[in-house]
């Protein structure tokens, strides 16, 4: 229990940390091409990683755990690819919002793929933030749906399979290979594709450096070795619930900064999300074996 309240604990630090720099994030991209910023924030990360983890001792089990790394970045990379791509489209906190769909997707992956179903306490949670995400993000709320919301759409489907396949990997390897291995096969996605998807573009100016060293840094070296050590003491459904905390984060962080807010009705749609993750905070957890398909 005492593990899985400090597991959970990091992982809202984590969703801090990423829901306060939607905002750094899109000043940024106005002088930095969107997959060149993924190139050189996971570059970044899978350094720092590599020289955290170096004393470490990272031996690669089996080609399973290979795999296992490899696929999680592959779904890892293309989530941020279409989430950051949809960023330049929409606004910061929609672009947060939106990406709380992961929460919704990740109990229907895990039940679809590897049989492995949600508490009825976590089915509720999702059910009352899913509410509150409706309210925030359908047209109504502040402007109709357009391209950058469907693309961010599709980034969080590509992390909800990444948290469904971080959870059933979790006690197969250790949290340190997972982390790097993940990050390490980002960064080579991200530079093969650079050239292919844009024409690179980059001003170094203020926003764009510190952008690269706060995301390559704290959102994906820690927090994705944190998410990696985290799901090995919680459920894939809570991991992603607690996610629906970052649109909240974003929401406030861009109408301190900026003066982005939203209307009243994304206010009770913040609280709904609030409410769902209190009500699975307060029910014990008792995880479920998982059976692949």
């Amino acid at each position: 229990m005492n593990r899985r309240r400090a597991a959970e604990a990091a992982l809202i630090f984590n969703v801090t940390i990423w829901g306060a720099t939607f905002v750094l994030i899109k000043a940024a991209l106005t002088d930095l091409s969107p997959v060149l910023f993924l190139a050189l924030r996971f570059t970044l990360a899978t350094i720092a990683l590599v020289v955290a983890f170096r004393g470490a001792g990272m031996p690669w089990r089996s080609w399973k755990t290979a795999g296992a790394g490899a696929m999680a970045g592959t779904f890892l990379f293309f989530a941020y690819l279409f989430q950051t791509v949809g960023l330049r489209f929409t606004t910061a906190p929609r672009s947060a919002f939106i990406t709380g769909l992961t929460s919704v997707a990740v109990p229907l992956l895990a039940a679809s793929v590897y049989r492995v179903k949600p508490n009825r306490s976590e089915v509720m949670g999702v059910l009352i933030a899913t509410g509150g995400l409706a309210l925030m993000t359908l047209p109504g709320g502040k402007g109709p749906v357009g391209t950058g919301d469907l693309l961010t759409v599709c980034g969080a489907i590509g992390f909800a399979a990444y948290i469904v396949m971080l959870d059933h990997y979790r006690n197969k390897m250790g949290y340190e290979l997972l982390a790097v291995s993940q990050i390490a096969i980002s960064a080579v996605w991200a530079w093969a594709l650079v050239w292919l998807v844009e024409t690179p573009r980059l001003v170094w100016r203020p926003a764009v450096v510190w952008a690269i060293l706060i995301t390559g840094l704290l959102c994906t070296a820690l927090a994705f070795a944190i998410l990696a050590w985290a799901q090995r003491y919680t459920s894939a459904t809570r991991t992603a619930l607690i996610f629906m905390l970052e649109p909240v984060v974003a929401w406030i962080t861009s109408y301190v900064t900026v003066g982005e807010g939203l209307s009243g009705r994304a206010a009770a749609g913040a609280a709904l999300i609030l409410g769902g993750v209190a009500m699975v905070e307060l029910k014990p957890l008792n995880p479920k074996p998982h059976r692949f398909l």
